[in-house]
């Protein structure tokens, strides 16, 4: 019991250290286009039609904005699943309600500015703002920032947004603009996690705000410590006694992870590495069951933030690769017995090449399932809107939800089997990576 206790000691630290890494990497955003200087722009209507435009002020329309006036888009599937899975800097409640998350933001040549996302950018429909601060606004319950330093600092009212829809290179590229006193402007997004240099561009400030992914990060990290810290002092006062209370679901889950992963994949020297598979496991498995919840504080796509699996697989690299004793490092670099040559062209690269795939095929699979599912969710609840012509059938809207509805229950029980079955598998390949990196010779 000492030793299962000194190991939720372990497994505690290990899940903070995790949480605290994560919650840097959950910082991760889209690519950000150039800046623009010129107010004429081309605005893709919804028949397709491209038109060379420019923003004029109005009043009225202004007004109207404001009191939250806007025109609606014709209904895409494709993009409202894309939305609801995209992390975002304010938490949708219901309806125009929205939990404000504080914005953490900084610009080099401006500073930081702190406020609060959805109250202080007056958000209403589908989380965007009527007003820009500092130069920030909000669109879609994402914060993006004014790329002109001629645009007036403090509290201002703007107008519409607008966006441009460019292919160049075969590749879709979306700029939003803001209109304000007759002028459009170019909105930068958020700062990349790679700094532009795979792609992603770099942008005019960083936003180290509390997002909906790390909200729901730290909302997963205090609920786990506060079960499992539970958890081990029942161990530490009851020692010897049948479990009871969390402690009759933690303890099947320690003992099968124990005797049926670490065990079997790492051998004798397992004991070392139960407090990182115990908390990679209740990690991804928290995260993955609290996305299932469909509503406040649940539908967060935090395992399917490609950035959280990212660390998540460098932290399994950097365990077993410290982990890697003399013969695992022999066999990776210079296999015995093999002609030098066979070694050079082929063994040691495609080795090596190895251990950078391991980890890419931890991040890229829970990234992948757990994205899909939400996606595959989002997909069926559509049909009602397709069906009923976005609210102008109520038939339609009928067939919709009589085909939607069964569909979606059972994408739900898939995704519940996922939920489990994603943080067993990470789990299970990161002990035989380890098991693999520490194994001993086999002398015959």
């Amino acid at each position: 019991m000492v030793l299962r206790y000194n190991i939720f000691r372990l497994f505690l630290s290990f899940l903070l250290s995790i949480s605290a890494i994560t919650f840097l990497a959950a910082q991760e955003h889209g690519a950000t286009p150039a800046p623009a200087s010129n107010t004429e722009h081309h605005v893709v209507d919804s028949a397709g039609a491209n038109h060379s435009t420019e923003m004029h002020a109005d009043v009225d329309h202004n007004s109207a904005h404001a009191e939250g006036g806007h025109e609606e888009e014709p209904f895409s599937p494709g993009e409202t699943a894309l939305h609801h899975i995209a992390d975002a800097n304010s938490f949708h409640i219901f309806g125009d309600v929205y939990m404000p998350l504080p914005c953490f933001l900084y610009a080099p040549n401006f500073g930081w500015t702190i406020i609060s996302s959805t109250s202080k950018f007056d958000a209403h429909h589908h989380g965007t703002g009527t007003k820009a601060i500092d130069g920030y606004v909000m669109e879609h319950g994402e914060v993006k920032r004014v790329n002109d330093e001629s645009f007036p600092k403090g509290e201002v009212m703007i107008g519409e947004f607008s966006h441009v829809k460019d292919t160049t290179g075969g590749k879709e590229k979306v700029t939003s603009f803001i209109e304000y006193q007759g002028k459009t402007y170019q909105l930068d997004k958020k700062t990349t996690w790679d700094g532009g240099l795979m792609g992603g561009g770099t942008t005019s400030y960083y936003d180290f705000s509390i997002t909906k992914n790390v909200f729901t990060l730290l909302l997963t990290f205090f609920f786990l410590i506060f079960i499992l810290t539970k958890a081990a002092k029942a161990y530490a006062t009851r020692p010897n006694q049948a479990p009871r209370g969390i402690q009759g679901f933690i303890e099947p889950i320690y003992i099968f992870i124990r005797d049926e992963v670490a065990k079997p994949m790492i051998g004798p020297k397992y004991e070392k590495y139960m407090p990182y598979l115990l908390s990679a496991f209740f990690f991804i498995l928290g995260l993955n069951l609290i996305g299932q919840i469909p509503f406040f504080p649940g539908s967060a796509n935090v395992t399917g933030n490609i950035s959280i699996t990212i660390v998540l697989a460098i932290i399994t690299f950097i365990i077993v690769n410290l982990s890697g004793n003399k013969h695992y490092w022999e066999h990776t670099l210079w296999m015995p017995g093999v002609p030098s040559v066979l070694k050079i062209l082929i063994l040691t690269p495609v080795e090596i090449l190895g251990i950078f795939l391991k980890p890419f095929t931890l991040l890229l699979r829970l990234f992948a399932n757990i994205t899909a599912g939400h996606i595959v969710i989002i997909s069926f609840v559509s049909l009602i809107f397709i069906f009923g012509k976005a609210g102008e059938s109520i038939g339609g809207s009928t067939v919709g939800a009589v085909i939607s509805v069964p569909l979606t229950l059972f994408m739900l029980a898939i995704e519940l089997l996922v939920a489990f079955l994603q943080a067993f598998i990470f789990t299970m390949l990161s002990a035989s990576y380890i098991g693999a990196a520490i194994e001993e010779p086999h002398h015959h």
